[in-house]
């Protein structure tokens, strides 16, 4: 079954028009960014050659994806809109609730009894509102819209900031907070800045032990974690028709490390494979017949330069494997160079646990690469050292590779096949003795390596590498290690080498599966009635907030200086905190836990100024909301970097807190805060930031002039009586701005629904 089928031959049916006018009103050779912008405009909105980074557009996107964790927040904001049926094709999936402890069997049983309230609400919830159903096990989000729903040109939105996976697949595809996916669910545009563009052209080919992985953790120690923000990446050039269609995903899942909008690459013949491969022939056709406009203009790929705000070019065929961290996604070590690196950090040497899949690893072709190292492991009497680790992206993608011998292959090695879920790689990952609290180090083929990410420990190092290097490492069981040049002691006292590892973009004999895990929604939902338990510690209905009350922010109590790195994960922990993602109220008692304190350099301990104790921030929050006192969180270069996760937003505007003033953000985390009423500004001279005291309140002026390109100004009080007054930015729009005054987004939809 092809999924939406209806609405892909409409799309490609128009998509000529639609580019071929963009192509006239600019008038130049387009992008393919560009071609598929233009093809989803709202039509509503008139067609002008926008400016790049300061225009603000709406778009129609195709569909909406939402993982558990995410969906439980977004749905229970839809189920506000006043809308008997979802506007547009969307879906939930089950990946972020199953803990990763002792193995796939053992751990999606346990899964489904402990989360057995939050499945049932998102599946009822599904049902009565035409939304697709993924059930606990049949894969992690990304992975199964790529094998199911990505088409070349489509637009989608997701929540979750992996979504643009599905970028490998020639789609542009953005994750979104909650609110937005309400918005296009309840037939409403979706708006974005328009993107700035950066071309990444590929030459050569990759070779040995180098993999498409190692193409992203390039970039990113090119462009740092906040270097893609507001921007588009699109890979072009001869070296990325030769990568495949997984790989392809790859790179643009990781591109969410770098803070880009989405990643994309032109429809090519990869990409028509893997269609035809995962059963899509009607698809592949269709998008063969319509090629010119699914991938740039041939002016635009011979002078990039005109046309792109920025070009990275990298030769495949030099490319080193890299392995990226501790703690950072962007610290980017060639292979070559990282014995050395660990040697003078003084990072722990001994790896103790390899972990291989993810949403950006998780493939056929990344577990039969990383199989084929396993393998030699046996065959050479080699003794694994490490903990090892494995997670299929998909009920599909698992199901083939047990079939064909390759699961097997990572259990006679000592390798734990875990559940098709997120698992480890969001911290749903048990890990016996992380408690303590000990330095050591891990190696995954995941996406992020922030402290505490993985397993609540900050003292565990995280590595991130291709499936196949940590399956090395997992061997060699030190970070000391170069598997393309350096041998390794068999259990017969023989020095043995890995060859290089080999893999298979798609399975010899085809993918197949039992059970995919869907379950199709009700043709009629509207006598479905949900129910939500009043004393339930999962789920929580939600009520509006309150609009703003025409009035400037006076008194306002600081809540925390944030210092340095802050994202979504120190403001709104995973992990243990998943569970707590469909109750407000609940899950407030995580904001800002992780984040240091400027003033005292600690996490979670800030001053109370009604009381001068030190106590945990979400304590002095709810002290100060309680007293009718409102406060403001104060933080560094690009807040709220990392996941899409609406709840460090929403967290802050239930708990009290007005605004939100920093250096700069992340563009996810900015959208949320606007959505959900909270004022976000960033400092119009940066070293402000220095003047910020620990025991200042706030009065905040001109709010009801706040206009696009306005400016708004803050007194500061300090506690020895003297006062300054700074200048603030914001990039609200004029819709925006209404966001702000309704109180949220949601409120303004509900206004007019």
């Amino acid at each position: 079954m092809i999924f939406d089928i209806d609405l892909i031959r409409s799309f490609y049916e128009g998509l000529a028009d639609r580019v071929e006018a963009a192509g006239r009103m600019l008038p130049r050779p387009l992008t393919c960014t560009e071609k598929i912008l233009y093809a989803h405009l709202d039509p509503s909105q008139q067609a002008a050659p926008f400016t790049r980074g300061k225009d603000y557009v709406s778009f129609m996107p195709d569909r909406v994806a939402m993982q558990d964790a995410t969906a439980q927040m977004a749905l229970l904001q839809f189920m506000q809109a006043g809308k008997k049926k979802v506007a547009v094709p969307a879906t939930v999936h089950c990946d972020h609730l199953i803990v990763a402890r002792k193995g796939a069997k053992d751990d999606l049983a346990e899964a489904e009894v402990t989360n057995k309230e939050v499945y049932d609400f998102l599946a009822s919830v599904s049902n009565k509102y035409g939304i697709g159903f993924w059930k606990p096990g049949a894969g992690i989000i990304h992975q199964v819209i790529l094998e199911n729903y990505a088409f070349p040109g489509g637009m989608m939105i997701g929540t979750d900031s992996h979504t643009v996976n599905a970028g490998g697949l020639g789609m542009i595809a953005i994750g979104v907070g909650g609110a937005d996916a309400c918005d296009v669910m309840a037939s409403m545009p979706w708006e974005l800045k328009f993107p700035r563009l950066i071309g990444v052209k590929l030459t050569g080919k990759l070779n040995g032990w180098t993999s498409a992985k190692d193409v992203i953790l390039k970039v990113a120690g090119i462009l740092t974690v906040k270097g893609g923000t507001g921007y588009i990446l699109e890979y072009f050039g001869d070296g990325a028709a030769t990568i495949s269609c997984t790989g392809k995903g790859t790179i643009c899942n990781m591109g969410a490390e770098i803070g880009a909008t989405t990643s994309i690459f032109g429809f090519d013949a990869k990409m028509e494979e893997y269609l035809k491969g995962t059963g899509r022939a009607e698809v592949a056709r269709l998008a063969l017949k319509n090629k010119n406009y699914l991938t740039a203009d041939p002016e635009v790929y011979t002078h990039p330069e005109k046309y792109f705000d920025q070009v990275i070019e990298i030769d495949l065929s030099a490319l080193e494997p890299h392995i990226n961290g501790p703690f950072t996604p962007d610290l980017a070590t060639p292979v070559s160079k990282f014995a050395g690196k660990v040697k003078e950090n003084e990072w722990p040497e001994k790896l103790e646990v390899g972990l291989i899949g993810s949403c950006t690893n998780s493939s056929y072709e990344d577990l039969t690469r990383a199989a084929s190292i396993a393998a030699q492991a046996k065959a050479k009497k080699l003794k694994v050292k490490s903990a090892f680790t494995i997670t299929p992206g998909s009920e599909q993608v698992r199901y083939t590779a047990e079939k064909d011998g390759i699961l097997k292959i990572f259990t006679d090695i000592g390798g734990v096949v875990l559940a098709n879920a997120c698992g480890p790689c969001i911290g749903q990952w048990a890990r016996q003795g992380s408690d303590k609290q000990e330095s050591n180090s891990i190696m995954t083929s995941f996406n992020r390596n922030f402290a505490k990410r993985n397993d609540g420990n900050p003292n565990t190092h995280g590595f991130v590498a291709s499936p196949e290097m940590v399956t090395a490492f997992a061997i060699a069981g030190t970070l000391c290690f170069n598997p393309v040049t350096d041998s390794l002691k068999n259990e017969e006292g023989q020095m043995v080498k890995l060859d290089m590892p080999q893999g298979l973009e798609m399975p010899p004999h085809g993918f197949s599966v039992k059970e995919n895990g869907y379950q199709a929604p009700a043709a009629d939902g509207e006598k479905i009635k949900i129910q939500v338990d009043p004393h339930s510690e999962r789920l929580q209905l939600l009520e509006p907030f309150e609009p703003w009350d025409r009035k400037d922010f006076e008194g306002l109590h600081l809540l925390i200086k944030a210092k340095g790195k802050c994202t979504t994960d120190h403001i709104s922990m995973a992990g243990y905190w998943l569970k707590y993602r469909g109750h407000l109220d609940n899950i407030s008692d995580n904001l800002l836990i992780g984040a240091v304190n400027a003033f005292n350099g600690k996490n979670n301990s800030v001053k109370n100024q009604l009381t001068g104790q030190y106590l945990e921030v979400p304590k002095t929050a709810r002290h100060y909301k309680a007293e009718g006192k409102g406060s403001i969180i104060v933080g560094d270069e690009n807040y709220g970097e990392g996941s899409s996760r609406e709840h460090a937003a929403m967290e802050p505007r239930h708990l009290g807190i007005k605004v939100v003033l920093v250096k700069s953000f992340a563009r996810i985390h900015e959208t949320n805060l606007k959505k959900q009423g909270v004022l976000a500004l960033t400092f119009a001279d940066k070293d402000d930031y220095d003047k910020i005291r620990e025991d200042d309140t706030f009065d905040v002026t001109g709010l009801a002039a706040l206009s696009p390109g306005s400016s708004v100004f803050i007194r500061i009080h300090h506690a020895d009586g003297i006062e300054e007054e700074i200048k603030a930015n914001h990039t609200y729009n004029e819709n925006q701005v209404e966001w702000f005054r309704a109180g949220s987004a949601l409120n303004l939809i509900r206004s007019i629904s």
